[in-house]
């Protein structure tokens, strides 16, 4: 996960994507929202034509200091929409 940056105040997993052109940039938000779908995971999300920056933060709000397993699956499956990127 050498390209997710662990962040603290507040704790989260920060990710920059970029893409080629606004084509891809629209496949991978759709496959980002199957997987969102199917994990019940919903990261914070803003794009561009050719970006895609994410944010997962702990689940639980009441332990939001603590990144959980979890997250970090999240952001493997998420790493696995582009093989060649991950």
């Amino acid at each position: 996960m050498h390209k997710w940056k662990e962040r603290n105040r507040p704790t989260r997993l920060e990710r920059r994507f970029e893409f080629e052109n606004y084509q891809l940039t629209r496949d991978f938000l759709d496959r980002l929202a199957k997987i969102c779908e199917e994990e019940q995971q919903f990261p914070d999300v803003s794009f561009g034509k050719t970006y895609v920056n994410l944010t997962l933060r702990p689940e639980n709000e009441e332990d939001d200091n603590c990144l959980t397993d979890k997250e970090h699956q999240m952001a493997l499956k998420i790493d696995e929409l582009l093989p060649n990127q991950g």
